[in-house]
C-alpha cells in the first residue's frame, strides 16, 4: 500500500481489529491532514464515540453577504464529508478480523454516488457540527442521513447520501 493511500485509511492495519476508538480517532487525523480540510478550517473529531465535524463560522465561508449566513456548498461539503467518514468507520466497524485487510481496500475505494441536500434554515452561528447516521449498509454502497446544526442546536441542512466502495 503507498503512503498516500495508508495515511488516507487512517495508517490502519489488522492488529487495530476491534480497536474503535483508535480507528476514528485514525480516521479524523487522516481527514483533518487534507489540504482543503486545513484551508477551510474544518475538523472531524470523535466524541462520545461517534465522528462529528466541526467549522467555526469565518467572513470566507460567507455565501450570502446581505445575509451574512453560511455558503450552501461550505454546508453541501460538510455534509458529504462527515457521511463519507461515518460511513469509512462503519465498515471498520462491522468487519470481522479475516476481512479487515479488504475493508482497508473498501475504505480506499470510498466515494460519493449521489446526495441530496435540504437547506432548512440560514446558516447562521458562531459554529456548526455535521453528524451522520447509517441508513443502509450493503456490500457495495452504503446510505447515510446526514445533518449540520449551529451552535444553537438549530438544523440548519439534512442531507441524503449514497457512497460506493
Amino acid at each position: 500500500m503507498s503512503k498516500s493511500t495508508s495515511d488516507w485509511t487512517g495508517n490502519l492495519n489488522p492488529e487495530n481489529q476491534g480497536q474503535i476508538q483508535l480507528i476514528l480517532e485514525q480516521l479524523c487525523m487522516a481527514f483533518n491532514s487534507s489540504p482543503f480540510f486545513s484551508h477551510n478550517n474544518m475538523q472531524m473529531q470523535v466524541v462520545d464515540e461517534q465522528i462529528q465535524a466541526y467549522i467555526e463560522m469565518k467572513p470566507y465561508l460567507i455565501g450570502n453577504v446581505a445575509f451574512q449566513i453560511l455558503h450552501g456548498g461550505v454546508a453541501a461539503t460538510i455534509l458529504d464529508s462527515i457521511g463519507g467518514i461515518v460511513a469509512m468507520g462503519e465498515l471498520y466497524k462491522r468487519a470481522k478480523a479475516e476481512e479487515f485487510a479488504d475493508t482497508i481496500k473498501k475504505v480506499t475505494r470510498l466515494a460519493t454516488m449521489d446526495m441530496r441536500v435540504d437547506y432548512i434554515a440560514p446558516g447562521r452561528g458562531e459554529y456548526f457540527i455535521a453528524r451522520a447516521d447509517v441508513l443502509r449498509m450493503g456490500r457495495k454502497s452504503c446510505t447515510m442521513r446526514m445533518d449540520l446544526t449551529n451552535n444553537e442546536e438549530q438544523l440548519i441542512a439534512t442531507a441524503i447520501g449514497s457512497y460506493s466502495y
